[in-house]
């Protein structure tokens, strides 16, 4: 997938997709009802509240009344959806999360809004850089995050039936819809999947969220200087599709990782940890490396916090340096 058709493809926010999306599952069941924390125009789920009414509950500027809130609901046999902003479903009620959600494993669907550092202006108070880590950590927890609006809206259907717990992970910067290519039209959904939408012998990039473009972009780049890349959407953070990404790690020798996201306790730790144990090769985490985001328009903050192509290709090169290195090593004993 080229720059060029990557330039031409329509762009949405995966909220927006998550709004619309929210609508339509509750048109089909039910049981759907949604819960916001006073920022249902923000999270999209105001579209739900004006269709319907009396299956939307605002629990106000309060997450953690909101979790246990949901937690009741879902003993009560509902299919609770509950929105804020990452930063805060995920940490301000944390206990709430782990102790009426996770522990008792109930179909609580906790969805985080203005995920990362494109939130923008708002600031390191609002953009949730260690949100994954949290709900990764956590037994029972499906923990999903989609790269752009179609996949949203595929895997807020996956939630429907989903036994247990989930965090879904959504943004508030539009990003070109990727899976609205043609090529990708047909491409498969699942908790616990994950997609391989480009090949490569040298080294595999695997992405989750708005890092999924940039990745694509990062992959052309090396391809121009005879680095043969392949990229994997892994929007499956837990679970993670092992076998998918072993098979990258026996098919290139070596991987990049790369999220909007601390690289503690992310992505990057999720495949490093696997590959260690499973397939050891070289892994380059791009992420933040060990810091908090800023003020500043999302563009900017990619680039600052070191999360664009360039700096991918940068780690694509690293890793191929390294895997080169280690097959010297083995070569020489």
């Amino acid at each position: 997938m080229t720059s060029i058709v990557l330039a031409g493809l329509p762009r949405q926010a995966t909220r927006d997709a998550y709004g619309t999306e929210l609508v339509a599952i509750g048109r089909l069941d039910e049981r759907v009802v949604a819960l916001d924390a006073d920022l249902s125009g923000s999270t999209k789920s105001q579209a739900f509240a004006k269709e319907f009414p009396e299956r939307f509950f605002n629990l106000g500027i309060a997450e953690q009344n909101m979790v246990g809130f949901a937690a009741g609901l879902a003993a009560s046999g509902k299919l609770p959806y509950a929105s804020s902003f990452a930063v805060f479903v995920t940490g301000r009620a944390f206990e709430q999360v782990r102790q009426s959600v996770a522990y008792p494993r109930l179909p609580v669907r906790l969805v985080g809004s203005h995920a990362g550092v494109t939130v923008g202006a708002d600031g390191a108070s609002h953009q949730a850089i260690e949100d994954i880590a949290l709900m990764r950590v956590l037994p029972n927890m499906t923990v999903l995050v989609p790269a752009d609006g179609p996949s949203a809206a595929k895997l807020v259907r996956q939630t429907l039936d989903l036994a247990g717990p989930a965090y879904l992970r959504m943004g508030r910067a539009t990003v070109p819809s990727i899976y609205a290519a043609p090529d990708q039209l047909d491409t498969a959904f699942r908790v616990g999947g994950s997609n391989w939408l480009v090949r490569g012998n040298d080294v595999t990039v695997v992405a989750c969220g708005v890092m999924v473009v940039e990745a694509l972009q990062a992959a052309e780049m090396a391809m121009a200087r005879g680095i043969s890349v392949g990229v994997i959407d892994a929007y499956s953070i837990k679970p993670l599709d092992c076998a998918t990404i072993l098979a990258a790690a026996a098919a290139s020798g070596a991987l990049v990782t790369a999220e909007e996201h601390s690289v503690m306790g992310g992505l990057g730790a999720a495949v490093a940890e696997l590959v260690s144990a499973e397939y050891p090769v070289p892994v380059v985490r791009v992420g933040l490396q060990d810091r908090f985001g800023e003020s500043g328009e999302p563009a900017e903050l990619m680039q600052a916090c070191g999360l664009t192509a360039p700096h991918i290709l940068t780690a694509i090169e690293r890793a191929a340096s390294l895997k080169d290195a280690g097959a010297g090593r083995r070569g020489a004993r």
